[in-house]
């Protein structure tokens, strides 16, 4: 196949998968309110076999989807001949990716079923982004992002921003059912999640297993700025608002281990420390200036 023919294939994967995934959106959606019945009491009770087979259908369906979008993620790397994270279209691709991976297996442990649905949405929102108005030709890497360091530094920081995105989606819903639970009790739909216990420690256990790897990211890119540009920090707008994060994800893990925080107080400071994630990588990547702006979209 030539170059051209992997980037056609690349295209047609991703338009593939971001079909699948909207089918598992509705599947999601359907076995979410369908879970709920309506009794003789005018009161809705949940009746979870009813839709079994709908969130089984749903889950694979999810799965096959995360296959061909890797897929694809894969094809535009074959494409360019190179490493698939040139520009902000890469990037989104493959972090739709890692996040798509992180919940399928997250959910080895936990149920995770119930959060297919504001996944899906997620990852819908993110594919569609990046076709629509991301979206670049597959070409070869500009000269200051053909190094080794491409390799080490973005990976480690896409795969850290999977996980850290579903740790924020947990933390969203922790907190959602707290509100909740505060006001009475919770809504028919919303008593198939987890408790409040379960959610808290898991959005801690996401976070504690990757902001390691988050450390190395920065790390490796302070090395791999100094191979580039003779100095490892510059306080670049990315490179300030990386260290930004890793200070709140620090100050997160920090207040659980030593100040005992949990609930409420723990999940908002994860949300805190995952919106400046989102920001360096939407804000900063899009309309920030400094030398990591050199690949364009």
């Amino acid at each position: 196949m030539t170059r051209a023919d992997w980037a056609y294939l690349s295209n047609d994967l991703i338009y593939v998968s971001l079909f699948l995934f909207a089918i598992s959106f509705f599947a999601f959606t359907y076995e979410t309110a369908f879970s709920v019945k309506t009794t003789d009491s005018n009161r809705g009770s949940l009746d979870r076999s009813r839709t079994l087979r709908v969130s089984k259908f749903a889950t694979r369906i999810f799965m096959i989807a995360t296959f061909s979008l890797a897929l694809g993620v894969f094809a535009r790397g074959f494409s360019a001949e190179r490493v698939p994270w040139g520009n902000m279209y890469e990037f989104s691709i493959t972090g739709a990716l890692t996040f798509s991976i992180a919940f399928i297996f997250a959910g080895r442990k936990y149920d995770l079923r119930w959060l297919g649905l504001p996944i899906s949405i997620l990852i819908l929102i993110i594919l569609g982004t990046a076709i629509t108005l991301l979206y670049r030709p597959s070409a070869p890497l500009v000269p200051a992002l053909r190094s080794t360091w491409l390799v080490v530094h973005v990976s480690a920081a896409i795969i850290s921003g999977g996980v850290f995105l579903l740790s924020n989606t947990v933390a969203g819903t922790y907190l959602l059912l707290d509100r909740m639970e505060r006001k009475g009790e919770r809504s028919n739909w919303a008593k198939r999640l987890p408790t409040l216990e379960t959610l808290d420690q898991l959005s801690y256990r996401l976070v504690a297993f990757v902001f390691p790897l988050w450390t190395f990211a920065i790390i490796a890119g302070a090395i791999w700025a100094e191979a580039a540009w003779g100095r490892y920090w510059g306080w670049d707008p990315k490179e300030t608002w990386a260290f930004i994060t890793w200070i709140l994800y620090a100050a997160y893990l920090h207040a659980r281990v030593t100040a005992g925080w949990k609930g409420r107080k723990a999940a908002w400071l994860c949300l805190l420390a995952g919106s400046t994630y989102l920001f360096n990588y939407v804000y900063i990547n899009v309309w920030g200036t400094g030398r990591h702006t050199y690949s364009g979209l």
